[in-house]
């Protein structure tokens, strides 16, 4: 609000630990969090994956498409929009997938002060497809994420088991710990959970089911000033305060995508890719300040 500039998000200044695997801003995938006992059947033929979550696989495997290099090239700058263009292909049978998937994030600055994120994606055999952005925001750039507002639109979540596998359940959020349905500061309930989880690691089921590009959240420093709002045509979001890496609660991420574990649910939305019926979602960070 005092015109003061900073990062707000996490990362490195050199492009060397982002070599080693810093996960910071990450595209996420094949498929984003976490898949049961590592494996899946689709059209009656069982694929393995990298049991690398436990008994369970998470963000794509060993090496994902977080740990790969993927080709940039920068799109024709207009007067409101400048974009780049990042291609990956993604092989028949890595980390056990099925079909050589193609696959382009278009990341795209305009003068709104939005980062704008369109994932597309096609393959030449049925797989399954689940992206996302695994970026860590703290909007002062430093100190924990306790005091900041969230709102989400949402009123419903999936219940998950200790190991954070859903278990088909959907329950209303309105009076629990998940319940931001009004402004709510996310240190509030941070410590309501089992201590293997140490913070928000929940997948919210987003009003209007991820039909149309929407407002999923808004999030507020009251020190700084700053304010995010995430739009998404995704059906789900999953608010995760940096657990593991970090239990102070440094940042907070607003992975939107598909429910977790969606290909053992036949009543979540498909995360199921054909030959032929391309992928395509959207995101937007807005920034602005009060």
């Amino acid at each position: 609000r005092n015109g003061a500039m900073t990062s707000v998000v996490l990362g490195a200044s050199t492009f060397e630990p982002f070599l080693r695997g810093l996960p910071a801003a990450s595209v996420i995938g094949r498929v984003a969090n976490r898949i049961s006992k590592a494996s899946f059947t689709l059209d009656g033929i069982d694929y393995k994956l990298a049991a690398n979550n436990g008994p369970n696989s998470i963000h794509g495997g060993n090496k994902g498409f977080a740990s790969q290099n993927w080709t940039g090239r920068a799109l024709p700058v207009t007067q409101s929009e400048a974009s780049v263009e990042l291609t990956y292909v993604s092989k028949d049978g890595e980390e056990g997938y099925p079909g050589t998937c193609t696959v382009k994030v278009t990341y795209t600055l305009t003068e709104k002060n939005e980062l704008r994120l369109v994932y597309e994606a096609t393959t030449d055999k049925a797989t399954i497809i689940n992206l996302t952005n695994h970026a860590y925001f703290n909007l002062n750039g430093e100190g924990n994420v306790h005091d900041y507002l969230l709102s989400i639109n949402s009123d419903k979540s999936t219940v998950a088991d200790a190991l954070l596998i859903p278990t088909g359940e959907i329950i209303p959020v309105k009076g629990t710990a998940l319940d931001f349905t009004k402004p709510t500061p996310i240190g509030a309930n941070i410590n309501a959970f089992k201590p293997a989880i140490n913070g928000y690691d929940h997948n919210f089921i987003l009003r209007g089911g991820g039909k149309r590009l929407a407002l999923a959240a808004r999030v507020s420093d009251p020190k700084s000033g700053r304010i995010m709002e995430v739009s998404t045509t995704q059906p789900g979001l999953q608010i995760y305060t940096g657990n593991h890496l970090n239990p102070a609660h440094k940042a907070v991420c607003f992975e939107t995508q598909h429910y977790p574990d969606s290909i053992h649910q036949p009543s979540f939305p498909s995360i199921v890719l054909r030959p032929g019926k391309p992928y395509k979602e959207t995101t937007v960070f807005a920034f602005s300040a009060k």
